[in-house]
């Protein structure tokens, strides 16, 4: 007879409580091990002692956990991906949330409210308070005012402007909008995400802070913001982390966010963990991308540049294979392991991605192995 416990155990890295939730195995003594067989009971025993080892990291003092791999739903809405199949992502979420994954990033620009939307129906029937949800505002593409940021299309190949706008008005009934489309009441973690030059960062921060008092959100975030404007928003709210990109082979955070965010105690999300497919080493030099895809005509999706990084990763695959992991798992768990990298968030849009990507968590890295891919990455200068 097999029974199930949970047991957690809690460090501290760069300030911050880490949780670690283990699903254990408690065995009768005298039971015997048993040969799982496709439709069998012996099945799910079997999945739930090879669940992930999850961890789960506090944001600052805010009181909101997530889960360090963070489930990206950039991808999911669509937009500057070639467009998505709504049933393949919502999958991807459900398969996520079974394995650990339990925070979901989003924002309302991902497909024009398609990603939030999807986010939505995903979590129905989900208890609401294991999960948590990461939106954000101050992208508009239904209101020309502000910072404009960009000339793009829709799914459907609609001309749209988007402008960085994060107005006192704009971010409430983003609020709103945002909130009917999750079908929530509340928000875990809301996000600027990016900075409006044209609107004063305390307007701004004012703003997220009545949305917190009223409870509409439980804590305040930022994206893609300098040092700088992290200390002038704290000023007006507190803040409990910074959304940032950050790769291998994108590491210019290391020189100033890093650094501050570490003395701060603030965390540290980053996107492109795999730089959009590119570390995963599936990517061949030459390769085509559809119309409407962001890798199409990217400087690091060159044939040239594409060779040089593949190199490298060929030089750490055997790592990978000796933890019976995909380059790309190997990836995610060298990112979860740099200094004050708190969450990694990273896109899927099937479930079978969804399945690799909480995989990244099965294994551990040690201080020597983590030396050896710094080491194979001093090859990769920044471009």
């Amino acid at each position: 007879m097999t029974g199930y416990c949970l047991s957690m155990t809690v460090y501290r890295s760069a300030g911050q409580p880490t949780f670690f939730l283990k699903r254990l195995a408690c065995h009768n003594l005298n039971s015997q091990t048993s040969v799982n067989k496709p439709g069998s009971n012996v099945g799910l025993s079997h999945q739930l002692t090879t669940t992930p080892q999850m961890e789960f990291q506090e944001l600052d003092n805010s009181g909101v956990s997530v889960s360090r791999i963070t489930f990206g739903s950039w991808a999911a809405g669509g937009w500057m991906w070639g467009g998505t199949e709504q049933n393949d992502a919502v999958g991807a979420i459900r398969a996520s949330y079974d394995l650990g994954v339990t925070s979901i990033d989003t924002a309302p620009v991902y497909g024009m409210g398609f990603s939030e939307e999807i986010v939505g129906e995903a979590i129905k029937g989900l208890p609401r308070d294991k999960v948590q949800i990461l939106t954000k505002f101050g992208m508009r593409w239904d209101l020309a005012k502000g910072d404009f940021a960009m000339k793009t299309k829709d799914n459907d190949g609609h001309d749209l402007d988007v402008y960085k706008y994060a107005g006192r008005d704009s971010i409430i009934k983003e609020c709103e909008n945002s909130l009917r489309r999750l079908g929530t009441d509340y928000i875990d973690l809301y996000q600027q995400h990016w900075p409006d030059v044209t609107t004063p960062i305390d307007e701004t921060m004012e703003a997220v802070a009545r949305l917190i008092e009223q409870g509409k959100v439980r804590a305040a975030g930022v994206s893609n913001y300098s040092v700088a404007q992290m200390q002038e928003a704290e000023k007006t709210v507190k803040l409990a982390s910074n959304q940032v990109p950050y790769s291998m082979v994108r590491r210019d955070i290391e020189k100033d966010v890093v650094p501050y965010c570490i003395e701060n105690h603030k965390a540290i999300l980053v996107y492109s963990p795999l730089q959009l497919g590119l570390l995963t080493g599936k990517v061949k030099p030459g390769q085509e991308f559809a119309e409407g895809d962001l890798r199409r005509g990217h400087r690091l999706f060159t044939p040239e540049n594409v060779k040089r990084v593949n190199d490298v990763l060929n030089k750490i695959r055997p790592l990978a294979e000796t933890k019976n992991a995909s380059l790309g798992q190997l990836v995610l768990r060298w990112t979860l392991a740099q200094p004050g990298i708190s969450v990694a968030l990273v896109g899927a849009r099937n479930p079978e991605q969804a399945v690799q990507n909480a995989r990244a968590m099965d294994f551990q890295l040690t201080f020597e192995e983590i030396d050896f891919i710094n080491k194979q990455l001093r090859e990769l200068a920044p471009v």
